[in-house]
């Protein structure tokens, strides 16, 4: 299993929980994420192309590599895949998503092939990889969508997970439940598991490697904290409850079809550019728009 964090910067740190679950089945199991990470990390907007990431361990082809422990982007900054790989002491997988969908779907066989997995996992952190885009909090849909898009291209077995629900602090707690409830009508709910105790403290111990709130405010629900907080400097609301230590896992299509209108929308196209172009058209501002903005220096 090739459990990939879709959506940038400390995902693969809850892709790790999907990895460490199919290991403890007896299954080999891998982790891997994108090439995206947040602006205080990597200030230019957008993903890095993979001919801009400096020592990677080994390239795939044009939308796949492996990262190690020296792994940098241009600036240069440490990709969160490369804080993992050093904690895992084994080569992470980065995904460059410029490819769109088609492409995604490429690097993804890439990887699970030289890192010998038959299945992928695509996990988000906080559950905005089923929004509909429009709710309120909705603030990085793109990589989301494009990743969870790629199901549709990929010739491997599929599940998409949502790993601590609301975690990100952009769609709710009460939204995610009614978007997963969406898929399970659509008769797309495969399961869920719980936060363990030795898996909290396990991820505890990549989250002191690897940078990351949003993975982490799942972990402060598995150990039993309750009510309002706040991540991204305040600027983003966590709810904190038991649901928050939770996982979902659901068949890719049958969200598709259902709750994840966003990435439906994009499965067609070609690049990240023109996917980010089919969400300005539908009035959703992405984490690619907003970051060009704050590098451009607008305001509101």
């Amino acid at each position: 299993m090739l459990s990939v964090g879709i959506g940038g910067g400390g995902d693969v740190v809850g892709a790790l929980a999907t990895a460490d679950l199919a290991r403890e089945a007896g299954l080999g199991a891998a982790v891997g994420g994108v090439t995206w990470e947040r602006r205080v990390i990597d200030p230019v907007p957008g993903p890095r192309r993979l001919d801009d990431v400096e020592g990677l361990a080994e390239r795939l082809g044009s939308w796949a590599g492996l990262a190690g422990p020296e792994t940098r982007g241009p600036g240069p900054f440490s990709f969160a895949e490369s804080h993992m790989a050093r904690f895992l002491d084994e080569p992470v997988a980065v995904i460059d998503p410029h490819g769109g969908p088609a492409g995604a779907a490429e690097g993804l066989e890439q990887a699970a092939a030289r890192l010998g997995c038959d299945a992928v996992a695509l996990v988000d952190v906080g559950g905005d990889v089923l929004g509909h885009g429009d709710e309120p909090g909705l603030a990085s849909p793109l990589c989301d969508a494009i990743l969870l898009a790629a199901s549709r291209h990929l010739r491997l077995p599929c599940v998409g997970v949502v790993f601590g629900p609301g975690c990100d602090g952009e769609l709710t707690a009460a939204e995610v439940s009614a978007r997963i409830a969406e898929v399970a009508a659509a008769g797309g709910l495969l399961g869920a598991w719980g936060l363990t105790p030795r898996e909290v403290d396990r991820l505890e111990a990549a989250v002191a490697e690897v940078p990351t709130e949003a993975s982490a405010q799942a972990l402060r629900c598995a150990r039993g904290e309750l009510g309002p907080g706040t991540i991204r400097g305040g600027r983003r609301s966590v709810e904190l409850s038991p649901l928050g230590a939770v996982a979902f896992y659901f068949e890719p299509e049958a969200a598709l079809r259902s709750a994840a209108r966003l990435a439906a929308a994009v499965s067609d196209t070609g690049s990240l550019e023109e996917a980010e172009a089919v969400l300005a058209a539908r009035g959703v501002r992405s984490e690619l728009a907003f970051e060009r903005a704050i590098a451009t220096g607008e305001r509101g």
